[in-house]
């Protein structure tokens, strides 16, 4: 369990917001499926995905629980959970929006992705997405003997389907996974890692950039950090804003800030609380 410098009261709340949406629009760079490469297309890129090094282990069994501002507002809160499950480790997360934000555009989103800890290739990932009017229930599955992503997804409103498959290289990771995936690589100042990100449609590269050590306050503690700027290669959002995600300064690397600063404002999530069990 990660421990802040100085210890503060804990803050209780509601699981919740945006912690996925964020990393889903800022790393990947785009939510809808592209069109689909001909059937055994193989993606080449310099990007990989390097198997978590030694002396790093896993953070099982801690709830991250984030609170998220927009403009000095509290938008809503955001849970982020690791935990071995069989074989294979899981991830879940939550995103509710509070207050005012319920009102304006309600967000109640679940995800659950499953990775292979020895490799760090993401395997499946769910999503039951309530969004404003949208309402969504997405499933994607990474077919690596076929080198594609195969994504299902069904309207829950209009209660259309659809099924579309895209290129992947040999291993890639999921827009939930991949903040984890982040956190096992080593984070020296100065250090870049540039990965695949899939999340059903193309394959983005994200390059993750450690700029500094910093001290962060939160309302779970202060935590000495490194500060790491992911950057995807391509996407609607490219150059249209950054982001930094904030990984406590030790063995566990625990995300435990994340800020985004875009055009129309900026959104940051500050760790609440750790609770494990």
């Amino acid at each position: 369990m990660v421990h802040p410098i100085t210890r503060k009261p804990r803050v209780t709340g509601t699981p919740g917001l945006a912690l996925i949406l964020l990393v889903s629009a800022l790393l990947l760079g785009q939510t809808q499926p592209t069109a689909s490469a001909p059937a055994g297309a193989v993606i080449e890129s310099e990007s990989r995905i390097t198997p978590p090094p030694p002396p790093y282990s896993f953070p099982n069994g801690q709830t991250l629980s984030y609170d998220v501002e927009w403009r000095l507002l509290t938008a809503g809160t955001a849970t982020l959970r690791l935990d071995a499950s069989g074989s294979e480790e899981r991830v879940t997360a939550t995103a509710d929006s509070t207050g005012v934000f319920s009102v304006l555009y309600p967000v109640h989103d679940r995800l659950e992705a499953l990775f292979d800890p020895r490799t760090f290739c993401s395997g499946r990932i769910t999503k039951h997405t309530e969004e404003g009017f949208r309402r969504l229930d997405t499933s994607i599955r990474f077919d690596y003997a076929r080198h594609r992503s195969v994504l299902q997804e069904k309207n829950l409103k209009s209660g259309h389907s659809k099924q579309d498959e895209n290129e992947i290289p040999g291993c890639v990771t999921d827009v939930v996974s991949g903040i984890f995936y982040l956190g096992s690589r080593p984070l020296a100042v100065g250090q870049t890692d540039t990965f695949p990100l899939n999340d059903g449609g193309k394959t983005n590269d994200v390059r993750g950039r450690v700029e500094a050590q910093e001290d962060v306050k939160t309302p779970a503690g202060t935590f000495h950090t490194v500060r790491v700027q992911p950057e995807a290669s391509s996407g609607v959002v490219k150059s249209k804003g950054t982001i930094w995600i904030w990984y406590s300064d030790d063995a566990s690397h625990i995300p435990v800030q994340m800020r985004a600063r875009m055009f129309w404002g900026t959104i940051t999530f500050r760790l609440a609380r750790v609770e494990k069990k």
